[in-house]
């Protein structure tokens, strides 16, 4: 089940569990879509996959599966700023499913 988490990595922007601007990468890595667009270039900061939409839970299902209150926060800043650099120059213009 996904853990819907609350936040962008990138950003730390709050994304709530109805969001539709929350992205994320087959790991859960959470962003929110102004980072995924601009940022990130579709890429994942972390493991170098494609970023998709976020599913929306239904509300009456977030009452026995809530959506998760851990925050995490990665800014892209200095060796990660680094490694993205290179996911997006090994993966630009490469279709998610051949990466």
């Amino acid at each position: 089940m996904l853990a819907l988490r609350p936040n962008c990595e990138c950003c730390n922007r709050d994304l709530s569990p109805e969001s539709k601007d929350a992205m994320i990468c087959t790991y859960e890595c959470t962003f929110c879509a102004d980072c995924v667009n601009g940022i990130l270039q579709n890429v994942c900061p972390n493991c170098g996959g494609e970023l998709v939409r976020r599913p929306v839970r239904p509300s009456e299902k977030r009452i026995a599966s809530p959506a998760s209150t851990e925050r995490i926060h990665k800014p892209l800043a200095g060796e990660r700023l680094e490694k993205h650099a290179a996911y997006v120059k090994r993966y630009s213009g490469i279709d998610p499913a051949r990466r």
